[in-house]
């Protein structure tokens, strides 16, 4: 996306929040937290590559924006590589509308930011710089064909369900009117892509 902001990263917010590793807890209270954690992770890894969990607390207008920014530019980068390596005519079309639209949300997002004054800043769980890379380590080493253009679009209706979250969290959370317009606007736009995704996912399925 330059760009009027989005989504992305799956079935959840694009930002893991952040969880205690696999000690045990020493009281009931600690044990109680370990207990969600786990059952937290779990749920993660049923759920191919997307993360589960918003980001932990609330967000500010700066961790918004940031959030928003990454989003967009990884999805705009990865419909760049899949407009030129997709086989399927309906995969190069979404991935081009992908290029368009998510560089018109980040466009806007940016002026925005620039005309409030606000200065990016992502949220201490901001997990959206690994999830992005790792849909381009995904990209890069799928070869070319009909695997490539199913794991695309696997990819892009994980990143735009987690994107469609961060956007209902972010409006929540943001305290500037025109920043919560500017979401409210967006969210039609990543419902449309992740619907068009989803029909994709499911006639490439057929294909198979």
């Amino acid at each position: 996306m330059d760009t009027r902001f989005l989504k992305g990263v799956p079935g959840a917010a694009l930002a893991l929040a952040l969880v205690a590793g696999g000690c045990k807890a020493r009281n009931e209270m600690a044990s109680a937290r370990d207990t969600t954690t786990t059952g937290a992770v779990a749920a993660t890894d049923t759920t191919a590559n997307a993360p589960s969990n918003a980001p932990s607390g609330k967000l500010t207008d700066a961790n918004i924006v940031a959030l928003l920014d990454e989003a967009n530019k990884a999805d705009s980068a990865a419909g760049a590589a899949a407009a030129a390596k997709a086989t399927s005519p309906g995969v190069k079309n979404f991935a081009r509308m992908m290029m368009s639209d998510h560089h018109a949300l980040r466009h806007q997002g940016q002026e925005l930011a620039k005309k409030l004054n606000i200065t990016p800043a992502p949220p201490a769980s901001d997990s959206l710089a690994s999830l992005a890379q790792q849909e381009t380590s995904t990209l890069q080493s799928t070869p070319k064909g009909a695997q490539f253009d199913r794991a695309y679009i696997d990819q892009e209706v994980a990143v735009h369900q987690a994107v469609k979250d961060l956007l209902t969290q972010a409006k929540d959370a943001a305290e500037n009117d025109q920043l919560k317009d500017l979401i409210s606007k967006a969210q039609p736009v990543i419902q449309k892509h992740l619907d068009q995704a989803e029909a994709l996912q499911k006639q490439l399925g057929a294909k198979a």
